[in-house]
């Protein structure tokens, strides 16, 4: 074994032996995957091994699509071929409409990625898999690229051309340590030496935790038995002269696909079990749980029912064997929070079907800084410190019996709520509100018309419509009271702190105290890279003179990362989170003013407080920091508060503000009032895939300034012709708002994709912004968007249409 090298890979199933190989596609030959056993003795070794084209947003359809060109290709290849059926098709079940529904929206989000999927009736269902039955059946989605693979081959294939590549393979080798040096080098220890490298990927499935308690973290992955068996010959098979094409039945909550002349069918059923919460045998491997069919009877008779070919047939085989999830069901793929130089691809519960993309866009942030898609969907920062081994539990479970059902917009799924609240939470749900979940947080969507208040699940505007639309018209005639908890809040000091920030800004960061200023920050490409707020507090009594940065709920890990990797050790700057200590009320409409004076002692006049200004102040007698800010376009004021002062504040904001038809409101009336003034929203409007001039952040960029991170590669990318441009539109419908990831099209062809859409309550629009072709960009250009299969017309208008002027927000 080598004792010095650039990446050691931990874990030799399809997630390192891809990331191995990628590396080496990416030009990184001096790297090593270390396996404590056989290559795929893990989970990969009794994968169902399904390889879908399919994915509920662009970054998973552009990996998974990688998969499958990669797959192909090693297919192909005489040195070292695999066993891949590529090509069978698949169907995804619906026996509703609203199903049928989400999976036109799905064509539409993929034809953006150059895929094409069929929505198809129950006939055609039937016709092209003439085993199942089409009783209690509407339609399904076909992807025509659909197929299996033979895992172990794969893996094997992976590792052999990594090797050819200068990669080395280090197997029966066990990891016992993990230490990490000044330098942010690691040393790897092992019960055959130790090696030194500058890098280290957690790639250990099933024994992520135990890899990760080494460099003392903590990874929300937990692991679901999964069983699934393959059934003698079936003469409908043998009789059908073609390969059957796969199918995913989120009606019974099972899957099949041709295994020889017979069906692997697997369940996701509701009674299902956790696997190694209170350990793992360091002798499992290459193993499998007992097996345990009665748990999946009432799956199976639903299996029984859609194809009853199964009811004639024995079983040859069952397996129940590990699959790992996350708290969300989706990967984390990326940088481990609060770590430098040290990666996971971890919680891959489809690991072999879509492992050769997850490797690729891994070795790409690896090698390279970022990938070519905007990863945040598979990053491991975008759950934060509430990820505890319970959590990640339920959700894994609430996960698993839903794997094939896919999340409508605003539904909020009930495992693990109520993980992050804060004092007023019971209050405001005695208030009537319905919450939605930020980063953990519950969030108050809207405030309930009635106690038995439950909207339809739809990707159409809702019951909730007019609910919010009245919440919004108090916000713009009177004063409207909003809890927005969770929004991450940086404190920022040293005499050095200006200078800092003005590195980390493409723009001018304002330096004046009592000023508050927006600012993007880029990647090393000139790509964006995340956006901020910045507040100037004078010294006093509550603290030394301070910045605060402030930037969305979900950011806090990716942002703290970011601005530590780029501190100066010559710099006297500190930085410490509060975001967890703090919660905001935000203040907003005409009279926010008045209730604002009637509470707090101090002139709020419009000459002494302007707009874009930061005091610290007292709410009744709650400690309280107010910034002249406005999300909604109207007047309004950010109230932070400590959350030990929360309720204090709360109450006294709502006694001052009955005199003035004071309402609560939520996070959907200010997701519709921000889409009016043309407010983007971190990682769904401003992705690394573009930067600032595509964005149409032009006037937050200065490229007079000398120096800030980002600033080379912006200047050579403003010298190219930029391909996308970021616009506002109107949709000529009010049933159905632009949904992300929906396709705009002129004459057949994809032009561009949306990145928000909602209702304009106050201008009476349905509103969207998108990236489109360059030479579709101009103000007026019509074209229709493929909203969820109906062509809907779509014209770009400027952006901003309410109050352009910015008028009320400075009044």
């Amino acid at each position: 074994m080598k004792s010095r090298t650039k990446v050691v890979v931990i874990g030799g199933g399809i997630a390192g032996c891809s990331t191995l190989y990628h590396l080496t596609q990416e030009g990184w030959s001096d790297v090593v995957l270390i396996e404590r056993d056989e290559l795929t003795s893990g989970t990969t070794w009794h994968s169902a091994a399904q390889v879908t084209n399919f994915g509920m947003n662009q970054t998973m359809v552009g990996l998974k699509s990688h998969s499958v060109a990669l797959y192909k290709k090693l297919r192909d290849d005489p040195e070292y071929p695999v066993g891949y059926h590529h090509g069978d098709g698949g169907i995804r079940l619906a026996n509703t409409e609203a199903q049928m529904q989400g999976y036109r929206h799905f064509a539409s989000m993929a034809r953006g990625m150059g895929v094409e999927y069929e929505v198809i009736d129950a006939q055609e269902c039937a016709r092209r898999h003439p085993l199942i039955s089409t009783d209690n059946l509407l339609g399904g989605l076909w992807d025509g690229e659909d197929g299996d693979i033979d895992p172990a081959q794969l893996c094997q294939a992976l590792a052999f051309h990594a090797r050819k590549a200068g990669a080395e393979v280090y197997r029966h080798t066990n990891v016992t340590s993990l230490t990490q040096h000044r330098d942010d080098t690691w040393t790897v220890g092992t019960d055959k030496g130790s090696i030194d490298a500058d890098i280290v990927v957690n790639a250990c499935g099933y024994r992520v935790n135990e890899v990760g308690a080494m460099m003392g973290v903590h990874h929300p992955v937990a692991s679901m038995e999964h069983q699934y068996f393959i059934t003698e010959d079936i003469p409908g098979i043998v009789e059908a002269g073609h390969r059957m094409p796969l199918l995913r039945c989120p009606i019974s909550d099972y899957y099949s696909r041709q295994e020889k002349n017979g069906l692997l069918v697997g369940f996701y059923e509701q009674d299902c079990k956790t696997w190694g919460m209170d350990g793992i045998s360091p002798n499992f491997a290459n193993d499998l749980c007992p097996d345990d069919l009665d748990r999946v009877m009432d799956v199976l008779e639903g299996a029984f029912e859609r194809m009853p070919a199964l009811t004639e047939v024995g079983i040859k085989r069952v397996v129940n064997g590990p699959i790992t999830y996350t708290i969300d069901g989706a990967p984390l793929v990326g940088q481990i929070p609060g770590k430098r130089n040290a990666y996971c691809i971890i919680g891959l519960r489809a690991g072999v079907g879509e492992g050769g993309g997850h490797g690729w866009l891994l070795a790409q942030q690896i090698v390279h800084g970022e990938a070519q898609y905007d990863t945040w969907c598979i990053d491991p920062r975008r759950f934060t410190g509430h990820t505890n081994v319970e959590l990640t539990a339920l959700k894994a479970i609430e996960d698993y019996q839903n794997e094939f059902r896919f999340h409508f917009p605003h539904e909020h799924r009930p495992a693990g709520r109520g993980a992050k609240t804060t004092p007023i939470t019971p209050i405001l749900e005695a208030e009537g509100a319905e919450f939605t979940v930020v980063n953990g947080w519950e969030r108050v969507e809207y405030i309930k018309p009635t106690p038995d208040f439950h909207p339809s699940l739809t990707f159409d505007f809702d019951e909730a419509f007019d609910v919010i639309a009245a919440e919004v018209r108090n916000v713009q005639e009177n004063v409207g009271l909003c809890e927005v908890n969770g929004f991450n809040r940086f404190e920022i000091t040293g005499t050095d702190r200006h200078v800092f920030l003005d590195r980390m800004f493409c723009g001018n960061v304002t330096k004046r105290d009592g000023r508050v200023g927006l600012g993007y920050l880029l990647n090393h490409f000139g790509m964006v890279k995340g956006e901020a707020t910045i507040a100037n507090i004078p010294a006093s009594d509550r603290g030394p003179a301070r910045a605060w940065y402030g930037s969305a709920a979900a950011s806090e890990f990716h942002d703290m990362d970011w601005l530590r990797a780029h501190m100066s050790a010559d710099e006297d700057v500190q930085i410490r989170s509060i975001t967890n200590d703090q919660t905001i009320l935000v203040l907003a409409g005409p009279k926010s003013r008045d209730v604002l004076s009637a509470c707090s002692r101090g002139d709020w006049s419009k000459a002494a407080f302007p707009w874009l200004s930061v005091r610290e102040c007292f709410i009744g007698f709650a400690p309280a920091t107010v910034m002249g800010v406005s999300f909604s376009g109207e007047l309004a004021y950010e109230i932070h508060v400590p959350n030990a002062s929360l309720y204090a504040a709360y109450t006294a904001l709502r006694e001052a503000g009955k005199a003035h038809d004071l309402k609560l409101f939520g996070a959907r009336a200010v997701e519709s009032m921000r889409m009016e003034k043309g407010f983007l929203h971190w990682k769904a409007d401003l992705i690394t895939e573009f930067d600032p001039f595509e964005t149409a952040l032009d006037r937050f960029v200065k490229l007079d300034k000398p120096d800030f991170i980002g600033r080379d590669a912006l200047l050579k990318r403003k010298e190219a012709e930029p391909t996308k441009k970021f616009v506002s539109l109107e949709i000529a419908t009010d049933k159905t708002p632009a949904l992300g990831g929906a396709s705009l099209m002129q004459e057949g062809a994809v032009v561009g994709t949306i990145t928000s859409g909602d209702w304009g309550h106050r201008i009476g629009k349905n509103l969207a912004y998108a990236f489109v072709d360059v030479a579709v960009s101009e103000v007026g250009t019509a074209m229709q968007l493929d909203l969820c299969g109906d062509m809907v017309d779509a014209q770009i208008i400027a952006a901003g249409p309410y109050d352009p002027e910015f008028a009320r927000i400075r009044s």
